[in-house]
């Protein structure tokens, strides 16, 4: 059974998720505005959840004799998304997690869970379906957030 290429697409949701904690990091520290309480802390939270999902990836990629992506070049060179490279306003960084959540959400939809169907893998398919439900959660409250400010 070959799963080079379930083990490739981990890696590149393990590169998501070093991008996403490292986004989240920064929106965490430079949020300014009327919200900084709420959102600080969310930020916060949401960049705790984030490591204990990198984790939960590269102990699979591990777990399925695959090797996971340890080095920050590797991270930037296989992420589909985009690095956080300004200071943002509030409304741009809410809108930013939601297309990220989003591409995340639909990486794992339509290659992800697929990959692991193919190769009979349910423990990842598995995985990615819990991921998926908690990073659709955020593009809902992200939602809700942003029509109420």
């Amino acid at each position: 059974m070959d799963n080079q290429k379930l083990i490739n697409f981990l890696n590149q949701l393990l590169s998501n998720h070093f991008v996403m904690y490292v986004k989240l990091h920064r929106y965490h520290w430079f949020i300014q505005g009327k919200h900084f309480f709420q959102l600080h802390k969310t930020f916060e939270e949401m960049y705790e959840k984030t490591a204990e999902d990198l984790d939960e990836v590269a102990e699979r990629i591990l777990a399925i004799d695959g090797k996971p992506f340890a080095v920050m070049t590797q991270y930037i060179e296989n992420t589909t998304l985009v690095e956080a490279s300004a200071d943002d306003k509030e409304e741009e960084i809410v809108d930013q997690l939601i297309d990220d959540y989003k591409q995340i959400i639909s990486e794992i939809k339509e290659i992800g869970i697929p990959l692991a169907n193919e190769t009979n893998d349910e423990p990842t398919a598995d995985l990615l379906i819990t991921l998926q439900v908690s990073y659709e959660k955020y593009v809902w409250m992200l939602t809700a957030y942003r029509a109420y400010k």
